[in-house]
């Protein structure tokens, strides 16, 4: 027995519909913990070098932490790894929900897929059942309304993971969905999951996980709960949840408008949270044991239809809002709804619409090229657009492969405006005003992403890296711009953010309440001590989510042809366009202050001018690689 620990992996190879249950190793539990540790160790030992995205033989990661699945805050998240098909390369994704959970109540802490199913199928685990199914009956189905019917055919005691037509057609960003509203949606998670032929997972569990000491848990969790009320952002943060964050986005000229032409519009407070709430709302929706609901579940209405759909939250809002200059918060929730039955990443999403909408407009794609004209604000453009994805149809199979891969073929100078780092589009915050945030994106392991670091507060505010939001918004607004002698003022701020934001990622709890509300590290300290028996400090947590960068990286290096220094470099766009106009009019980062960035960056990693761990950075982390 394992304390906090299902104790089992669960392996599931498709081709030969062998399934084998191993124990977990005390070794990897040691050394690695959990959700997180465990994908990133998995994928790098187990996946075989230069494997395509796509073969059979990509395996595809299911796992939970520690803290998963216990009565805690927001202890309900999953984690998911593979090769990506958006970069090529280590590519992971996080979900709240109840899928994790269940999985672990059936008593499996990891699930690994391989192989390809010989027809449309899916996965049905009741604790120690698990089948591989026909799933013809679905095949071409939204994600939600799958869900649905599977949950009228199983019962509503599955939890059940599904992707839609985007990940049957194997669209770079095509996503996992789950619980009406839920989604893996970074890195072409649900292509991957389409291209081994599974439609869905579903899953029940009955089991109970075993805890060294229940007593002392219940005591702690009683008091995480009763401090996390008394926090003065706990009010804050669930009326609007991300989306209150908008208007301050615009205020300091970081929320992308136009393709990431702009930093700000003149229409926020139609897009922002007051407007989810006096527009869609319906209930709050949040995750397993969540006392902080940051889902807002809401009624669009459009001129070609309605829907309920969970959200918009704030990188929806702003890539398929403001980003593509669409200023009714019912069509942004329309396409939100679209996304999420298509299957499609609306952070992806958003950035390839506005993508295409510029080609379109500099004459870079033409009527005939596209089918129909489309331009920026037109809701009716981004609806075609999207469904042409998700079906790889006309241009949709051009811009299904992502925005580098479109304007590859494209051509014509569109890389220039193709807002990525590695194959993995920009999410929600302008940067060009904000060295430590572009710093963060540009070095994160996945490629672009805010998940795994967030400091523009440290860069517009002189915040700390780490504090919470609503003192952010409500504090003094600074937007002056960082003058090139302090960018490498930013690498140790970045540095940190990048070690404590994926963290949670490890022990499979949700980061918001410590990021947002303020929720102290000693608790987690405390509750892991109390489920697993192991005395694990937060200094420990942060010196093995450090370790993962290393490991990532060197995944990077060995998959990725010529991987280094030139896969770190932000979107041509953001070191040689000026801002045009707003609070940060005339602002961009040019790109020697850039590489001086990349070089203290890379110090302070202990990686070489190149970009690549040194040997003795390796020793260092105990990486025999």
């Amino acid at each position: 027995m394992i304390y906090g620990y299902a104790g089992t992996i669960l392996r599931i190879n498709l081709s030969t519909n062998k399934i084998v249950k191993t124990p977990l190793k005390k070794e990897l539990v040691e050394e690695y913990v959990g959700g997180r540790g465990f994908t990133a160790k998995i994928l790098y030992d187990e996946n075989p070098p230069n494997v395509h995205p796509f073969s059979p033989e990509n395996i595809f990661i299911v796992a939970m932490g520690p803290l998963s699945g216990h009565m805690l805050p927001s202890s309900g998240k999953t984690h998911f790894a593979t090769k990506s098909p958006a970069t090529g390369g280590y590519g992971d994704s996080n979900m709240g929900g109840h899928f994790g959970v269940t999985m672990k109540y059936a008593g499996y802490d990891v699930m690994i897929i391989d192989g390809k199913a010989e027809k449309h199928s899916y996965i049905l685990i009741n604790d120690d059942d698990v089948k591989i199914v026909d799933a013809e009956k679905y095949w071409g189905r939204g994600s939600a309304e799958v869900e649905e019917a599977m949950k009228k055919d199983l019962g509503e005691d599955y939890q059940i993971l599904t992707i839609g037509p985007a990940g049957e057609n194997l669209v770079n960003f095509a996503c996992i969905s789950h619980d009406f509203g839920r989604q893996a949606g970074r890195i072409g998670i649900g292509a991957v999951l389409g291209s081994k032929n599974i439609k869905a997972i579903a899953v029940k569990g009955t089991k109970g996980i075993p805890v060294f000491d229940p007593e002392l848990l219940l005591e702690k969790g009683k008091k995480m709960y009763g401090d996390l009320r008394k926090k003065p952002g706990f009010t804050g943060w669930t009326p609007q949840g991300t989306a209150g964050i908008t208007d301050w986005c615009n205020n300091v000229g970081a929320l992308p408008t136009r393709n990431f032409q702009k930093s700000n519009c003149d229409y926020a407070e139609k897009i922002n949270g007051e407007a989810v709430l006096k527009e869609l709302k319906i209930t709050d929706k949040g995750c397993f044991s969540c006392p902080t609901p940051c889902g807002k579940y809401g009624h669009a209405k459009t001129k070609i239809g309605d829907a309920y759909v969970e959200g918009p939250e704030y990188e929806t809002l702003s890539l398929l809002g403001s980003n593509c200059d669409i200023s009714n918060i019912h069509d942004i929730a329309y396409l939100n709804y679209i996304c999420d039955e298509l299957g499609l990443d609306t952070c992806s999403a958003g950035v390839v619409l506005s993508f295409a909408f510029e080609c379109f407009e500099k004459g870079l794609l033409t009527k005939e090229d596209v089918g129909m004209e489309v331009s920026f604000g037109d809701f009716e453009s981004a609806v075609y657009l999207l469904r042409q994805i998700a079906e790889r149809k006309g241009i949709g199979n051009v811009l299904a492969e992502g925005v580098r891969g479109a304007a590859a073929t494209i051509g014509k100078g569109s890389d220039q405006f193709a807002i990525h780092v590695k194959g993995l589009e920009w999410t929600g915050y302008e940067s060009r005003n904000a060295p430590g945030m572009m710093l963060g994106y540009m070095t994160a392991d996945i490629g672009a992403h805010h998940g795994r670091c967030w400091v523009l507060g440290n860069d517009v505010a002189g915040s700390a890296v780490v504090g919470n939001v609503n003192d952010l918004i409500s504090g003094e607004q600074n937007a002056n711009f960082l003058p090139k002698a302090k960018h490498e003022n930013v690498v140790p701020i970045v540095l940190k953010s990048q070690h404590i934001r994926p963290a949670f990622d490890i022990i499979g709890t949700c980061r918001l309440q410590f990021m947002e509300i303020g929720l102290e590290t000693s608790y987690y300290e405390e509750v892991f001590y109390a489920i697993t028996g192991r005395k694990f400090s937060w200094v420990e947590l942060e010196r093995l989510s450090e370790k993962l960068w290393h490991l990532n990286r060197m995944y990077n290096v060995r998959e990725i042809e010529g991987f280094g220094r030139k896969f770190d470099y932000p979107p041509k766009r953001f070191y040689t366009e000026p801002i045009p106009d707003g609070p940060n009019k005339g602002h961009f980062i040019e790109l020697e202050a850039i590489e001086e960035m990349l070089d203290h960056y890379y110090d302070g990693r202990g990686w070489d001018c190149n970009g690549i761990p040194t040997s003795d950075t390796l020793v260092k982390f105990g990486l025999n690689l």
